[in-house]
């Protein structure tokens, strides 16, 4: 995996790429001279969770034949200070599903996600406590 970064903009709008040409702006906050233009790093690593631990979902339930019409997450993370840096304590996932299914299979596939198959949950579980909800809408 190869990331290129460019400064694109003053005093810190970033421009990050990957290897196939996909794009996204980086950004501080105002508190710090920032304007606001993309999301922090921190925000672009719970960004990472959910869309992380939402592939794995989708694909477990599509695996099984489960047709899903609608589907989003809500993420809730709190930092706590460790010396000089802020890390990730507590992480809240609020899962909203509807399709077919029954919900033992949705729990079972977020279960799946988040204890085995999602990268970044594993990473952010070495500092932070993740809990999750779901909903069938």
């Amino acid at each position: 995996m190869k990331i290129k970064l460019k400064r694109v903009g003053t005093p810190y709008v970033l421009e990050t790429e990957n290897e196939t040409g996909n794009k996204i702006l980086i950004d501080a906050s105002p508190e710090i001279g920032g304007s606001n233009s993309g999301p922090r790093p921190m925000e672009l690593l719970i960004m990472g969770l959910a869309g992380c631990s939402s592939i794995d979902v989708i694909m477990i339930l599509q695996k099984h034949k489960i047709e899903i019409t609608d589907y989003s997450v809500e993420v809730d993370a709190e930092r706590e200070k460790v010396d000089q840096v802020s890390l990730f304590s507590k992480i809240h996932m609020k899962f909203k599903v509807k399709g077919a299914f029954e919900t033992e299979q949705v729990k079972r596939a977020i279960d799946l996600s988040l204890e085995k198959y999602c990268s970044v949950a594993k990473t952010l579980e070495k500092t932070a406590t993740i809990t999750y909800e779901f909903e069938i809408v």
